[in-house]
């Protein structure tokens, strides 16, 4: 998908919404679309731990459909956030790391 691509039937909550924004717009009954994206001059690894930061924060409050420049990363971290919330298993168990 591209970042600015429109979903018909998703509230579209724009580029980097506040917390407060995206639990009224969950709230609702509408599915809801959060755009995640770096500045285009700014490749740094530094950046792009911040976008995947900011969409496991935004997928933990419930948003759904995500438009950012790092699909792959993204896909990670909802993998990583849908694990931790029990709605799928773990990528990799492992036991007795000790």
């Amino acid at each position: 998908m591209e970042v600015d691509a429109v979903v018909n039937g998703v509230v579209d909550a724009g580029h980097r919404p506040s917390v407060d924004r995206i639990r009224a717009l969950v709230a609702g009954d509408r599915p809801v679309l959060v755009r995640c994206a770096s500045a285009p001059a700014d490749d740094s690894g530094a950046a792009a731990a911040e976008v995947i930061a900011l969409i496991s924060v935004y997928a933990w409050l419930g948003v759904r459909f995500f438009a950012t420049d790092r699909p792959r990363d993204a896909r990670q971290a909802l993998d990583m956030v849908a694990s931790i919330q029990g709605t799928r298993p773990p990528a990799v168990a492992r036991r007795g790391l000790a």
